[in-house]
């Protein structure tokens, strides 16, 4: 016999289970509140045809109206759209999609303030531009100050990603896959932040953080996922790295996880008072962590390279000024040899640098490089630990170099020294971890522990 409690309980669970699809399907399709809805201003969800001039008025409207638009689930082919200061324009995560039609440029803006962009993919759907290939991109902003750009996509672009000139605000949750030069561009920053995004298959490069002239900068790049940097264009490292800040003073760069990048995880290029903190760099192709060419400051702190051609490097002091900075409480592991047989070094550097607190484990050539010829000053190696380098510790003695101090380190399983006085990449005279260094006046060897 059929129990009617059960039966009228069971009918309204149903009923319930029905009613909340109904509303989950409703609200993933809902304009939001407030919003102007593209579709009921002409816009046409998958419509074949070229749908520039309905979205471009609808854009208008609601930048003018100061009202948010929302864009249905959907493609929409579009080429040369404008985005005016105030826009707020929204849609279905991984859905709503602009899709180039080619013809020009495809999404860009002019004193774009206050523009917001969520849940929009940009397809550039590989087509050529007609514009400069060096410097186009899927979204092309300048003068956009309280930019807010969240849980987009961009793919499938012949040039870059995004560029960004004068922006402040944010880039926040967004994937960028499959460009052909950068996944993004910042130049001239007024307070950026770029954080959280997933950033793969890119023919140059990742993150750029640039300025015209060297200045602060002040762009925070953190907690990114970037990998599949390749160097298509060549060169000898302005191509494959997966962030680059050039001239860009007082950035920080802190708990990515940067690999497979075919020449560095991180590269500071003049850009004085950088801090790399507390990233995770696998597989990179040439120096993973490098401070080069005129700046002077930076803190390389508490990251973790394993697999790379030179861990860490403090350099270009002659004739480019590259000086002052602290090395500390890194792990770096596995640095090898490349093919052309230079590299292998875990950490380098050549001017006003305390090196300190550091793990450094299988370098194929030397653990920790003490200056380079004459370019070497001021520079303190101190409570290391450095395990299977065929050198641990290399210091110029240059007549020309100036002062090192290599105190406290424990080195094991070093095959050719401890640590050795070197001209250049050569190594010459004694183990000084064993033997006296008094032959050599600009080195002070104290207190270190070799085995």
């Amino acid at each position: 016999m059929l129990d009617r409690r059960r039966i009228l309980i069971g009918g309204l669970a149903a009923g319930a289970t029905a009613l909340f699809g109904m509303t989950a399907r409703s609200a993933m399709a809902r304009t939001p509140v407030g919003a102007l809805d593209a579709e009921s201003m002409g816009l046409v969800p998958n419509a074949p045809g070229d749908q520039t001039g309905a979205l471009q008025k609808a854009l208008d409207r609601a930048a003018l109206a100061n009202i948010p638009l929302h864009l249905p689930a959907g493609r929409y082919r579009v080429a040369k759209i404008n985005l005016k200061a105030g826009l707020n324009l929204s849609g279905v995560p991984g859905k709503s999609v602009l899709e180039y039609a080619g013809g020009g440029a495809f999404v860009s803006g002019k004193d774009a303030d206050g523009v917001r962009l969520d849940g929009l993919v940009f397809d550039g759907a590989s087509l050529p531009f007609d514009g400069d290939r060096k410097n186009g991109a899927l979204l092309d902003l300048s003068g956009a100050r309280d930019l807010i750009i969240s849980d987009c996509r961009f793919t499938r672009s012949t040039t870059g990603g995004l560029v960004l000139r004068r922006a402040s605000g944010a880039v926040t949750g967004c994937t960028i896959a499959s460009i052909a030069t950068a996944a993004l561009l910042s130049e001239d920053a007024a307070g950026l932040e770029i954080a959280g995004n997933t950033i793969s298959d890119c023919a140059n490069n990742g993150i750029l953080v640039w300025r015209s002239e060297a200045s602060d900068d002040g762009t925070r790049v953190i907690h990114n996922f970037i990998s599949g940097i390749r160097a298509e264009a060549g060169g000898s490292g302005q191509n494959g790295n997966g962030i680059n800040v050039f001239r860009a003073g007082g950035v920080l760069v802190e708990g990515n996880r940067i690999s497979n990048c075919a020449y560095s995880a991180v590269r500071a290029n003049a850009a004085s008072n950088c801090q790399m903190i507390a990233n995770s760099c696998l597989r990179i192709g040439e120096v993973a962590l490098y401070a080069e060419f005129a700046f002077a400051g930076a803190i390389i702190s508490n990251n973790l390279v394993d697999g790379a051609a030179m861990g860490i490097s403090i350099t270009n002091f002659m004739p480019h000024g590259g000086r002052l900075a602290v090395v500390q409480g890194n792990v770096i592991r596995n640095v090898a040899t490349r093919d052309d047989g230079s590299r292998g070094i875990g950490i380098g550097a050549e001017a006003d640098t305390v090196i300190t607190g550091n793990v450094v484990e299988n370098a194929s050539t030397v653990g920790i490089q003490l200056g380079w010829g004459p370019a070497m000053r001021d520079l303190q190696a101190s409570s290391n630990l450095i395990r299977n380098a065929k050198i641990g510790i290399g210091a110029s003695i240059d007549e020309k170099a100036g002062r090192a101090l290599i105190a406290n380190n424990v080195i094991s399983g070093s095959r050719d020294g401890a640590i050795r006085a070197m001209n250049h990449s050569r190594a010459i005279g004694p183990d000084l971890a064993l033997e006296s260094a008094e032959s050599y006046p600009n080195l002070a060897v104290i207190g270190n522990v070799a085995r």
